[in-house]
């Protein structure tokens, strides 16, 4: 996705519970469960971060290699994009 800029729509709410955050899209009452990682991710999405400093912030920050770190990335922002709880700036 390169340096895609994507945000969390109007639609959604997050609460961190633990390592976890949970997303509730209020258009579909649907709630969604996001790990360690992907609520990093999340948090990074929120301050404005585009993908390409995002997938660098997870590889420095959870000692992976900037290739997993941009696969991870582009399924999870495939996944929320699909869920509508992310949209394209």
């Amino acid at each position: 996705m390169g340096n895609e800029k994507l945000h969390p729509t109007k639609d959604v709410v997050s609460r961190r519970v633990g390592d976890e955050i949970v997303l509730i899209n209020l258009q579909s009452d649907e709630m969604y469960s996001l790990n360690r990682t992907g609520a990093r991710a999340w948090e990074l999405l929120g301050e404005g971060h585009d993908s390409e400093t995002i997938e660098a912030t997870l590889s420095d920050e959870f000692g992976i290699d900037r290739a997993e770190a941009q696969r991870e990335l582009d399924t999870l922002l495939d996944d929320l994009a699909r869920e509508q709880l992310v949209e394209r700036s």
